[in-house]
């Protein structure tokens, strides 16, 4: 008998500036398409140049989160600024996502 381990592959997604309305359709593409990769098993979503969050921009991270349960895949964020962060508190979507304060604390867990 031979043993077959089978290692995930991580993708990481880097957004920078402001995700709104004018390129919340092509982030939420970029989210769609990595994690429709039969060989990924886990997206991270690196917020630290994120600027500001829209409506929009909130539905593409939650759709992408959608998406990653239905194909049973992780799907974290971290380095969420707190401008950011307070708009996941505000919504109450801290809740849903993961989230980390960086790289470190994602890392360790």
């Amino acid at each position: 008998m031979q043993a077959v381990l089978k290692c995930p592959k991580i993708q990481v997604i880097r957004p920078h500036g402001c995700l709104n309305a004018t390129n919340a359709l092509e982030f939420e593409r970029d989210l769609t398409t990595t994690l429709a990769q039969e060989d990924v098993s886990s997206l991270f979503v690196d917020l630290a140049a994120v600027e500001s969050l829209d409506s929009s921009g909130l539905m593409a991270l939650v759709s992408a989160l959608k998406l990653a349960q239905n194909l049973d895949k992780s799907f974290q964020l971290y380095s969420v600024s707190p401008a950011i962060r307070i708009i996941f508190e505000l919504t109450q979507l801290d809740a849903i996502f993961e989230i980390f304060e960086d790289k470190v604390e994602f890392a360790v867990k």
